[in-house]
């Protein structure tokens, strides 16, 4: 059995979508603060506290390159901002509206699940090679892809391709890239295995 350390199939995608995500968490609570100052008596602590933490968000994607710790700092926004919408839940609550309080009980939710999602996205994956085919990581398991599934597997310097007999390509770059010697041993051994 071989092993590869990979970056997460699905990390590119994640991190296109992660400014996306931030934004939209930031508009939703500038409109809690514009609900908030609309009452009759507004709690303007709550006013500026939504102001800032809205405008944070929305700042935060422009910024969040500039942490050594990316997807740590990625992570602790994530729940802050599912913390946030789950205590606001009480506020609207207490105020007699339900819908908003039932709007940011489900946001808060999806935050905390999107904050899990992408902090083992972002972990260092592996790649299991054997006789029986590749084991491939997704979100909740592992995906077994039989060799007899495959047309060819390469692995060049950092990136290993791996080529479906439907036509479909899968590269993944590796972590700890392995040395001449190691990768002309995997490379026969897909070759053995693929043909």
């Amino acid at each position: 059995m071989h092993n590869l350390r990979i970056l997460h199939p699905n990390t590119n995608s994640r991190v296109r979508l992660l400014p996306v995500m931030h934004g939209l968490t930031g508009i939703l609570f500038l409109f809690n603060a514009i609900g908030i100052y609309q009452r009759p008596t507004p709690n303007w602590f709550l006013v500026v506290f939504f102001l800032l933490t809205g405008f944070a968000c929305i700042a935060f994607p422009f910024v969040m390159r500039k942490f050594k710790k990316f997807t740590e700092a990625n992570t602790v926004a994530r729940m802050l901002e599912a913390f946030i919408c789950l205590t606001g839940t009480l506020y609207f609550l207490s105020h007699r509206q339900p819908f908003t309080a039932l709007m940011l009980l489900l946001v808060g939710i999806g935050m905390a699940y999107v904050g899990w999602m992408e902090h083992r996205i972002f972990q260092p994956s592996f790649i299991k090679m054997d006789t029986t085919g590749i084991s491939l990581p997704t979100l909740f398991s592992r995906k077994l892809v039989g060799w007899n599934e495959l047309n060819n597997v390469i692995l060049r310097n950092d990136l290993l391709t791996i080529d479906f007999k439907n036509n479909k390509i899968l590269q993944l770059e590796i972590l700890d890239e392995p040395g001449k010697m190691k990768r002309e041993e995997l490379n026969t051994f897909f070759q053995s295995r693929v043909s």
